[in-house]
């Protein structure tokens, strides 16, 4: 009887663990989606090749004042410089995953690309 509860214990964390676990890995995904389609041009791997130094790495958007999700958001939606605004194209929910996607792969470093 024991090994029975052992077991559906086992099987229930695997299911929360599953359950939960998902839809972080959704958002970055999706995150990750709409900065490929929009922002990947200029600034694949987090670079700018425009204005080299004001690049999408945790230093620079620490400098710039744009090290959170409301900062760079609010950098989409009404575009600055020789970015374009992206707030008329993109929808409120696709600004927020797409800045907390940024803010992420920062802290994280960008993968090389």
């Amino acid at each position: 009887m024991k090994r029975i509860f052992s077991i559906l214990a086992i099987a229930l964390t695997i299911l929360v663990s599953l359950a939960f676990g998902q839809p972080a890995f959704a958002e970055v995904s999706a995150g990750a989606k709409i900065f490929n389609n929009n922002c990947a041009q200029c600034h694949t791997g987090g670079k700018n090749n425009v204005v080299a130094a004001k690049t999408l790495k945790a230093d620079a958007l620490e400098k710039y004042g744009k090290n959170t999700v409301e900062a760079i958001s609010l950098q989409v939606v009404k575009g600055k410089g020789a970015m374009p605004a992206f707030g008329k194209k993109l929808k409120d929910e696709e600004i927020s995953l797409v800045a907390n996607y940024v803010l992420e792969q920062s802290q994280n470093g960008w993968p090389k690309a």
